[in-house]
Formats: C-alpha cells, structure tokens, sequence
C-alpha cells in the first residue's frame, strides 16, 4: 500500500529540493554588504522603520488603486476575445456583441480620461 505513495514522496522531495536549494545557495554564497542605498526605502515613499503616524505621499496608492482598477477592467476583455469567432458567426450576436465591447471600451476610456484631467496620473 506504501508504495503506491513513494512516487508521490520523491516529487515532494524534488519539488522542496527544487525550492529550497537555490535559496540556500544565495544566502552561503552571495555576499553581504549591505549600505545606506541597499537599506533604504524602496517605491513606498517613506521609511518602513520609521513612526507608524508619519504623513506619507497618497499618490503611490492612487496609482495602485488606479492600475487594479483598470487592470481589471482589461481582464474582461480576455473572454470577449476568447469567443469572438462566435459572435461574429452568429448573426443574432454580432451587431449586439460588437456594440457591447464598443460600450465597454467608451466606458474605460472615459475613466481614463477623467483620471488623467485630475491629474491622478502626473507624478512630480
């Protein structure tokens, strides 16, 4: 009965070996020469270390929120494209499924366009 496991174990093993041992070579071999550049903070706009009530630059999440959002948004575009040869053969849907991504498509660009006058999207 074990034995019907064993080829589950050795692809356990592998996969962990797999895992584990670069890890374990970069921290033997690589060297460690940390300096005020390599400890410093990086694209979060203020030091990590530093008091939990500090004020800090919104603008960095404004663009996150704003990157999720109209990345999102794109994803839906994936499935549209996945059947497109569908709609179009099918002569109910074509006219109907081209308008609909076309609305789709206005909806995004309006959304960007009005990030963009906010000014959501300059950074100086």
């Amino acid at each position: 009965m074990l034995q019907n496991y064993f080829p589950v174990l050795i692809f356990v093993l592998v996969g962990l070996a797999f895992g584990c041992v670069p890890i374990l070579l970069g921290w033997l071999i690589a060297p460690n020469r940390p300096d005020s550049e390599k400890l410093s903070p990086f694209e979060c706009g203020f030091a990590p270390f530093d008091e939990a009530r500090s004020k800090f630059d919104v603008r960095y999440y404004l663009i996150a929120i704003i990157f999720i959002l109209f990345d999102l948004e794109i994803a839906f575009l994936f499935p549209w494209a996945a059947i497109f040869k569908e709609i179009v053969a099918t002569p109910e849907v074509k006219f109907f499924g081209f308008i609909e991504m076309l609305v789709f498509i206005a909806i995004l660009v309006v959304g960007y366009v009005y990030a963009w006058a906010k000014g959501a999207l300059d950074w100086e």
